[in-house]
């Protein structure tokens, strides 16, 4: 795995609040991946980051197929290929081979109740378009949420292949990996034990999660993110929240293009910085050496490369969260 602008510390040198992350990590999923190294250089948002993952995927009662699907579907919709591969894998480990391998060609899974689910996730994308709202209970909305914010972390800071030479997409890889992976994947989660990582004070939980541990994860998560648009001036966050509202999850035809465009009216000091947060809620691959060279001149900590990102995921990670209400439910 290559990390596109810099490598993390090894998970075996963690401390405090990190450590306490990886080894839920270790407990309850598939040890601290990459997209969490990736984010340790703010523990907060790892650890909120986590927590939603957590809650929303892998604990309470919801079926772990229907929502390893939205993840999948999420992923595809978002072009997160890394995301894409990891699901497929973790659907081989759930004993679902034939719906992995549909899912992994971009398929219509066969049962009508599985392609509806996958239809909505990626329906999701362009939320005001869509008229979208859900149907579904706090753990299959929060799984996709979840994604929405995940993969354009990913896909803003680590390459696209889980393996060397993209080996994870060989069916017979996803055969053995998901055998590998079976007895975790399967073991259920109790809900809540990831709530004590957060932070006290969170704002109060959204309406669409209920009392669901999913709702307070969301809530800690989009908090500690939004922070990261402190690092930009007032109009760099305006148009960073007006262009996300109005384009609606629309991908630019030339993502870099459309990113200078958009900041010639923004302050000198927070273009880079505006760019790199648009890209990020966008076409977050774009993101570029250049971008982040420019960005490290004035802000050279890795952790200020993290906030800023998971202030355009988030973003646009609220956007589809927006369109979401009570009276859905």
């Amino acid at each position: 795995m290559t990390y596109r602008f810099f490598t993390p510390a090894r998970a075996s040198t963690a401390t405090g609040l990190t450590a306490a992350v990886y080894r839920q990590l270790s407990d309850d999923f598939l040890g601290p991946l990459p997209t969490f190294q990736a984010l340790s250089a703010v523990p907060e948002v790892l650890a909120a980051t986590w927590a939603l993952m957590r809650e929303a995927l892998l604990a309470g009662d919801a079926s772990r197929v229907d929502r390893e699907l939205v993840a999948a579907a999420v992923s595809r919709v978002n072009r997160c290929q890394f995301c894409v591969d990891a699901h497929v894998l973790l659907l081989h480990a759930l004993g679902e081979p034939k719906l992995a391998e549909v899912v992994a060609r971009g398929g219509t899974p066969p049962e009508p109740r599985h392609a509806e689910l996958v239809g909505w996730a990626q329906a999701s994308r362009s939320p005001v378009a869509a008229d979208w709202a859900s149907p579904y209970r706090p753990e299959v909305t929060g799984t996709l949420l979840a994604f929405h914010f995940i993969n354009r972390i990913v896909s803003a800071l680590l390459d696209p292949d889980l393996l060397p030479g993209g080996l994870q997409r060989s069916p017979l890889v996803r055969l053995v990996g998901g055998r590998l992976y079976a007895k975790t994947a399967r073991e259920s989660k109790e809900p809540g034990r990831s709530l004590p990582l957060l932070p006290a004070g969170t704002t109060a939980p959204p309406g669409w999660a209920g009392d669901s541990p999913v709702g307070v994860a969301y809530a800690s998560l989009r908090d500690v993110a939004a922070q990261g648009g402190e690092l930009l001036g007032e109009v760099a966050r305006q148009t960073v929240t007006a262009t996300v509202s109005w384009e609606d999850g629309r991908f630019p035809a030339r993502p870099a293009d459309w990113a200078v465009d958009l900041v010639r009216d923004v302050p000198g000091r927070d273009r880079v910085g505006t760019r790199i947060a648009l890209l990020a809620a966008f076409a977050p691959s774009a993101v570029s050496v250049g971008d982040v060279a420019l960005w490290r001149l004035s802000h050279p900590a890795d952790a200020d490369l993290v906030r800023l990102v998971a202030y355009g995921a988030i973003t646009a990670t609220e956007h589809v969260a927006r369109a979401l209400a009570p009276a859905h439910f």
